[in-house]
């Protein structure tokens, strides 16, 4: 079966009643995890920004917080479900502010940590990846924007 195009399903939608269009939504939540979270970020939380990126800063640093002191394998992991959750809320945003002070804040956590992220090849290229996708975030904000986040991204230099 092929999808519809984004334009066939928004003249769809355009003409579907409202009750029409509550029962889909519904339906839509039930079938995925991650609907049910855009949803909610949609309907209860996308009025206020700064308070939903303190929450994803809260869960960057829960994620810190439960990293293994030993394994570097385990650190790995770790790390990157930490940052695929943050992702995930990044994307729900869809601001390219949100992004950059998200990553900021992750970078700045794992610099903190006692982990040698440096010496170890897979840790280190997660941080420049993360340090790359700040660039591009920053690229198409205000300039007033653009040169405040280049100041905290000086700190974050290796």
């Amino acid at each position: 079966m092929k999808a519809a195009s984004i334009q066939e399903i928004k003249l769809e939608l355009s003409e579907t009643s409202a009750a029409k269009l509550k029962q889909l939504c519904l339906h839509l939540a039930k079938f995925k995890k991650e609907n049910k979270e855009l949803l909610t970020y949609l309907l209860f939380e996308s009025h206020d920004e700064a308070s939903y990126i303190n929450e994803v800063k809260a869960g960057i640093d829960e994620g810190f917080a439960e990293l293994p002191k030993a394994n570097n394998y385990l650190n790995k992991k770790s790390l990157r479900k930490t940052l695929r959750i943050a992702n995930k809320h990044i994307k729900y945003m869809g601001s390219k502010q949100g992004e950059a002070t998200i990553l900021i804040h992750f970078c700045e956590q794992l610099k903190k940590s006692t982990i040698p992220f440096q010496k170890i090849t897979i840790l280190k290229n997660i941080y420049l990846q993360q340090i790359k996708k700040i660039n591009v975030a920053i690229s198409s904000l205000h300039e007033d924007l653009q040169y405040d986040f280049q100041q905290q991204l000086k700190d974050l230099a290796i």
